[in-house]
């Protein structure tokens, strides 16, 4: 549970940049056109789970993106709120490898088609996927109108450098399912 926890902690230390496997879902009846302004959840600002600099990476990531999408920060009467959370879920892959002499009685003993001896080893991997959750919320309605989902494997020994990168890369592509396409707000 410990490991868990610990893992949990680094979940945004992505293993590569090239792989976030991201999605969206929107409220299509939402003005997304009209949303100029937002403020982070007092949530988003004290994520569990994460400690206190990869926590200022990832607001400071979604800042940048918002500025591109032409959002600015408004403490006091925001159009949206925006929450962020995090999910981490140990997973566990098993890969068979079979060695031996199947068609013999062994090396050099080659009298017959017998049962022959071989052995199957069966390795096992852990790893941890790690799910970034990107929530925009109607501040008036109070009512999630977008979320942006990216996850990745996560690795725990990643450099300060490398952790920066990956989650900015993470926001990034999350971002770029914002805001939804015109034809499918219809």
């Amino acid at each position: 549970m410990k490991r868990i926890i610990f893992l949990l902690a680094a979940v945004l230390v992505f293993a590569s940049c090239s792989s976030v496997k991201i999605s969206s879902d929107y409220d299509s009846s939402a003005a997304f056109t009209s949303y100029k302004t937002y403020r982070f959840t007092d949530e988003a600002k004290t994520i569990p789970g994460i400690n206190d600099i990869n926590r200022n990476r990832l607001l400071t990531a979604v800042e940048t993106e918002l500025s591109a999408k032409g959002f600015t920060k408004s403490e006091d009467n925001p159009d949206v709120l925006i929450d962020i959370q995090l999910k981490a879920e140990q997973k566990q892959t098993a890969t068979a490898t079979n060695s031996g002499y199947p068609y013999g009685y062994g090396r050099g003993y080659r009298y017959g088609w017998g049962g022959g001896f071989s052995t199957t080893t069966i390795n096992y991997e852990t790893y941890v996927d790690g799910t970034l959750f990107i929530d925009m919320i109607d501040a008036k309605k109070n009512q999630l109108v977008w979320q942006g989902r990216g996850t990745k494997t996560v690795d725990p020994d990643a450099t300060q450098k490398k952790r920066e990168e990956n989650i900015n890369y993470a926001v990034k592509q999350i971002f770029t399912k914002y805001p939804p396409k015109p034809e499918l707000l219809k």
